[in-house]
């Protein structure tokens, strides 16, 4: 079966890289045209070392480009993380049609930062449907789901490195499994139970200290390592990556204490013990080292 990979970075990297691995006909290259100055694509840059032809529109909307995706003659086209939009005229050139990756037990979470958004929520589930693309925003066809825990300490970082993601290559070798065998369902999505949700970007992520200690705990962990939640301080922004919950209580925002591992700040009804943070244009850093620079002692305020 001719096999059309169309991805971008690590994750489009690892399903081609695995698909080629079992013998797979993976006999072309879509992936995003990198930005001015940019690194070279990983996907692009592993299918340049096999030989692979790269093919790097930056439109799919017009009719040339469909002309060309149609002369290749494919037998299944595999999206491993696609952010552009992709119309049906090609998706559905393939003799098998499109199937897609996404990161999230659809309908629920359709949208571009669907791994934050249920840990922010503080869901104890998430997980990957691997669907049939249409010209709607994740609305396609099911082929097969896979479910993934959250744990209480899971971070945006780990669930997908250690869970969505390794499940997410497998899932998709699945997927081309059951076309090939000619049993690949395609689940209509119940419509009544769908949701949506934007970016998850810096306007989204900041803190604010009023919360109850949940929900401020829940938007650092959802948020880390990107966007990466945030706070200010003598008017500079402070983001906030590693922390766990603590007892304490004072005025939301208030330093209650500064430890050889931690600084800890009240919330509502609780307290978050901060243990790396990122100060405007400077890396990262532990808390007390940075409540060390910026001469921070118990009592200070963050926050609006």
């Amino acid at each position: 079966m001719r096999i059309i990979v169309h991805g971008q970075q690590a994750f489009g990297k690892a399903v081609c890289e695995a698909l080629l691995e079992r013998g797979e006909d993976v006999f072309a290259v879509y992936c995003a045209p990198e930005k001015e100055g940019a690194r070279i694509d990983p996907l692009k840059e592993f299918a340049q070392e096999k030989g692979i032809p790269v093919y790097q529109p930056k439109s799919f909307r017009k009719p040339e480009v469909w002309e060309e995706f149609a002369a290749l003659k494919p037998d299944l086209c595999v999206m491993a993380y696609v952010t552009l939009f992709i119309p049906e005229e090609v998706l559905n050139t393939p003799t098998h049609g499109t199937i897609q990756y996404h990161p999230s037990l659809l309908p629920l979470h359709r949208g571009p930062s669907s791994i934050n958004w249920p840990i922010i929520w503080g869901e104890a589930k998430t997980g990957l449907t691997i669907f049939w693309p249409d010209n709607g925003l994740d609305t396609g066809p099911i082929l097969l789901q896979k479910e993934v825990e959250v744990k209480p300490d899971d971070t945006l970082g780990s669930i997908y490195f250690d869970s969505l993601f390794p499940m997410g290559v497998a899932a998709m070798l699945e997927g081309v499994d059951m076309v090939k065998a000619g049993n690949a369902p395609k689940v209509v999505q119940d419509e009544s139970k769908a949701t949506y949700e934007g970016w998850c970007k810096k306007e989204q992520a900041e803190i604010d200290w009023n919360k109850p200690m949940d929900e401020v705990y829940n938007l650092i962990r959802g948020c880390n390592p990107q966007p990466a939640a945030w706070t200010t301080h003598g008017g500079e922004t402070l983001q906030i990556f590693e922390s766990t919950k603590a007892e304490g209580s004072g005025t939301p925002g208030e330093v209650l204490a500064i430890t050889g591992d931690s600084v800890t700040i009240a919330t509502q009804g609780g307290a978050i013990a901060v243990q790396r943070v990122r100060p405007a244009g400077a890396g990262k850093v532990t808390a007390p080292e940075w409540a060390s620079g910026a001469g921070i002692q118990p009592g200070a305020k963050l926050g609006g």
